[in-house]
């Protein structure tokens, strides 16, 4: 009797122990994960034109652009963490020419802030963001000699500052008086062009190269951005990022600007129609312009891409 009251005991022992234990993991699993929030976005834009006995006369083409955006946002208490990655690739291909590149691009974008009290929608910030791409990119029709590669440039951003969020987290507003932008130029060649606003090659009088060109320039400056992203009509979403920078040693008061702009209009759930406007000006980046078939460097000036696409898209 004695043996089996034993084994009794021993049983509900271990139920009681499985069950409390059950009820810890159900307690303190979810709220080890629930500060986290999580959102991706993977989509394809494609267009497509033929031409049969087409009087009119046009060339066959087909554009693609595949792109993504990965969101993963921590909040406890009065501190938040945001942290974005937005990739984009895109060709075009014409009949009787090579692919040519139409959209490239790499972004992280990391943002850590506190609030010292509950009511208030100020932060103290620190940012972080960086930029490059994922292939060359050519002075077209010339293929031969890359203007640009990866991480030729790249762009970081390191600063601290203040952040402003409105209750609707809608509008963020970001401050910094002091922030480090570093340019890098990994590839010899392109730096030692000077491109991207680095120190270029040094030659003697006989054209003999006596130092190789710097891979990367450092400054420290004031960064301002903004973002605003709401569903401005219903099913049209728009995001709209604007940044300014400006360099306290060299050339203070000369402004670079960054500025994007999105517009997606759902369709249903899987197509959706998107409007994109890029545009940049930075005194450090010189055009490049490809005449009679010399590739000839000219001073800064605004650079401008559009986008008007139609596609899937997957949010999961």
């Amino acid at each position: 009797m004695n043996s089996l009251k034993t084994y009794l005991l021993g049983i509900l022992s271990i139920v009681f122990f499985q069950k409390s234990f059950a009820q810890v993991v159900r307690t303190e699993t979810p709220d080890s994960i629930k500060h986290w929030e999580s959102k991706n976005i993977v989509g394809l834009d494609l267009t497509q034109v033929s031409f049969v006995n087409w009087n009119a006369g046009g060339e066959n083409s087909i554009s693609g652009i595949l792109k993504g955006a990965f969101v993963r946002k921590y909040t406890k208490d009065r501190f938040v963490w945001h942290n974005e990655l937005i990739a984009r690739y895109g060709l075009n291909k014409q009949d009787g020419r090579e692919a040519r590149k139409t959209d490239d691009a790499i972004q992280i974008n990391s943002t850590a802030g506190y609030k010292t009290d509950s009511i208030s929608n100020w932060y103290y910030s620190a940012k972080f963001n960086f930029n490059t791409q994922f292939t060359n990119g050519y002075a077209y029709p010339n293929t031969e000699i890359a203007i640009s590669k990866p991480f030729a440039p790249a762009y970081i951003f390191l600063g601290v500052g203040s952040e402003y969020i409105s209750p609707d987290k809608s509008l963020i507003m970001y401050f910094s008086p002091l922030t480090q932008k570093t340019t890098l130029v990994l590839d010899q060649a392109l730096a030692n062009q000077g491109a991207f606003g680095v120190d270029k090659a040094t030659y003697d009088t006989s054209g003999v190269l006596t130092s190789e060109g710097k891979k990367s320039r450092t400054e420290v400056g004031i960064l301002v951005t903004s973002q605003y992203k709401k569903e401005i009509f219903k099913n049209i979403n728009l995001d709209n990022r604007v940044s300014f920078y400006t360099d306290y040693l060299n050339n203070f008061g000369n402004i670079d600007l960054n500025w994007q702009m999105q517009l997606d209009m759902v369709v249903n759930q899987y197509v959706r129609a998107s409007i994109a406007t890029h545009l940049i000006y930075d005194d450090d980046i010189k055009s490049k312009e490809n005449i009679d078939g010399v590739q000839v460097t000219k001073g800064p000036k605004v650079q401008l891409k559009q986008i008007l696409g139609v596609g899937l898209s997957y949010t999961f």
